[in-house]
């Protein structure tokens, strides 16, 4: 490793491979965000029209996240 170009390289891939961690957390909160929302609908089926918008919004918050991460990823390798 006395290349320097070969370490930064290598330095890019661990930084975007790091970035794309926010992927996962925002897997785990659409999961959360989802049944949570299903278990609201089975107990009150007559809100279930609200209880479903909030859900879409919820899942649009944390699917940004997603792809925050996965621009920063992007930008540490091609940047």
């Amino acid at each position: 490793m006395n290349d320097p170009v070969v370490f930064l390289q290598a330095m890019r891939y661990i930084g975007a491979g790091l970035a794309v961690i926010g992927v996962a957390g925002a897997g785990a909160g659409i999961g959360i965000v989802v049944g949570g929302a299903v278990q609201g609908m089975a107990r009150n089926p007559d809100m279930a029209g609200t209880i479903q918008t909030n859900m879409i919004l919820g899942i649009a918050f944390s699917e940004a996240v997603a792809i925050y991460a996965l621009a920063v990823a992007l930008i540490i390798l091609f940047v």
